[in-house]
């Protein structure tokens, strides 16, 4: 079986190896593109980011509005996860520590592309049954007027998120706990059906307090890890400018570029950042355009600042962990939890290793969890009020992958996953490409507001070559705090 795996994962790092090259000339040229049409959003707006997530639920029913600092803090927590902890790992050990430079500089693009997906997803949002509802599938289908694209896409995202993504979140789980109780395959099946079994808990109905309690419990540990992680850089200070040479050097360096770490450093870089920050990958507009906002662009800055806060501070400050510990790179015994695991032990002691499971299995298991939504909903995008047998043989394989993945080896789950992201980003690139102008209209009409001295409230008749919105119309309530299930 193990020979099978590895033989699989080869098969599938050879086609990503090609495939990543498209995918990354999409997000290079999507990030070049919109930060020269919107002028530097990412690095002009950076003051605006914060003054957007301090602002205060306004406008008309704005009590039962959440505020944009709650919202930016449950989308932080949401971030901070397998990708900061394990990808970062996994694209150092592999790629060395120019991997890093890589995934700094997609993060420093990918501001400009986290911002135009998002005040797109605001943009093209819907009123669902309890609160509204978008993301790619939405715009694709009004604005980019290509349902079949949005279909593509939809399919492609349950596939990602509820399946692969999930297994990658039950792997981290199970190698974290195989890194402090041996690296038995019984450990592995424990905590494959464990995962599962709590996963199937909520996802069916039953154990809604578990869930609940995540909400609690999630943010805590997020923060635990980024105190954590920023409390061991700043004790070893002195060690960050060689740290940042060393990175920079790696991937600049004369003997990386004329040779194949080069390469492997700058695919572990995009692959991983892209899966820590998910910036053009499609995912965050789902979750972007739920949010109550009096304009698009406001929840569009909030996202790009997301990016930032996701991979220059806490992706950072694993590497710097991670380095300091001078592991093997271009190991072909490839790691990932487990890399960080042992580099915090011997920052911090061996007490670190259990909390460290327990911090991933707390961040792993929410993400299963928001996950499973971003499935559902696009199943319920694609099949209306039909959806339910088709959510309910979803849930079924959601558990199902949930204790393969827990399984399977390191190597393999997230190959498999670099593979689904590659095709979620390049549809989302292709979609938000041709409609990236309609955001740069909404940046220009929120800057005329602001400089106006006015908070910025849209309406679509501040865009009329905007076709196919639904909402934002003359006479809705302004901040478009509430959303009545009844119209």
């Amino acid at each position: 079986m193990q020979e099978f795996m590895d033989s699989l994962a080869d098969q599938i790092l050879a086609f990503n190896d090609q495939y990543w090259y498209l995918v990354i000339a999409l997000l290079v040229i999507a990030g070049v593109y919109f930060s020269a049409r919107t002028f530097l959003v990412q690095v002009r707006f950076l003051p605006e980011m914060f003054r957007s997530i301090l602002e205060r639920p306004g406008g008309d029913n704005s009590d039962h509005g959440v505020s944009a600092f709650r919202a930016f803090t449950v989308s932080a927590a949401s971030r901070v996860g397998t990708g900061n902890v394990a990808g970062v790992a996994l694209a150092i050990s592999i790629g060395g520590p120019g991997a890093v430079f890589w995934m700094w500089l997609l993060a420093l693009m990918g501001g400009a592309t986290a911002f135009v997906e998002s005040s797109l997803a605001q943009l093209y949002k819907e009123r669902g049954k309890n609160s509204f509802v978008g993301g790619p599938a939405y715009y694709i289908r009004n604005g980019l007027r290509q349902p079949w694209l949005a279909a593509i896409f939809a399919v492609v995202i349950t596939i990602t998120y509820g399946f692969v993504f999930n297994a990658v979140q039950s792997n981290s789980i199970s190698d974290s706990a195989q890194g402090n109780f041996g690296g038995s395959p019984t450990v592995a099946v424990v905590t494959g059906a464990v995962v599962a079994l709590l996963t199937a808990a909520v996802i069916f109905g039953g154990i809604r307090r578990l869930s609940a309690v995540t909400n609690v419990i999630v943010p805590v540990m997020a923060t635990c890890y980024i105190v954590l992680a920023l409390v061991v850089v700043v004790i070893n200070i002195t060690e960050v400018p060689a740290m940042i040479a060393q990175i920079v050097g790696h991937a600049l360096g004369f003997e990386q570029i004329t040779g194949a770490a080069f390469g492997a450093a700058l695919m572990q870089g995009m692959r991983r950042g892209l899966f820590s920050n998910e910036a053009g990958m499609g995912s965050v507009p789902n979750a972007a355009a739920t949010a109550a906002v009096s304009h698009p662009a406001k929840q569009g800055l909030t996202q790009a600042l997301g990016v930032y806060f996701d991979t220059i501070i806490v992706c950072s400050a694993t590497a710097f962990i991670i380095l300091l510990s001078n592991p093997q790179f271009g190991s072909e015994n490839v790691e990932g939890v487990s890399l960080t695991q042992s580099a915090l032990q011997a920052q911090v002691g061996n007490w670190v290793g259990p909390f460290l499971t327990a911090v991933i299995f707390f961040l792993a298991w929410s993400s299963i969890l928001g996950n499973y939504y971003y499935g559902e909903s696009n199943i319920e995008f694609l099949a209306g009020r039909k959806a339910r047998p088709f959510i309910m043989s979803y849930r079924v394989l959601v558990v199902v992958c949930v204790f393969a993945g827990a399984l399977g080896s390191v190597a393999l789950i997230w190959n498999i996953a670099d593979l689904f992201m590659g095709f979620m980003a390049t549809i989302n690139l292709i979609a938000i490409i041709p409609l990236g102008g309609l955001a740069v209209k909404l940046l220009k009409d929120y800057s005329d507001q602001r400089k106006a001295g006015v908070d910025p409230v849209f309406r679509s008749s501040n865009l009329p070559e905007a076709k196919g919105v639904t909402l934002w119309r003359e006479g809705e309530t302004e901040a478009m705090r509430v959303v009545n299930p009844q119209q």
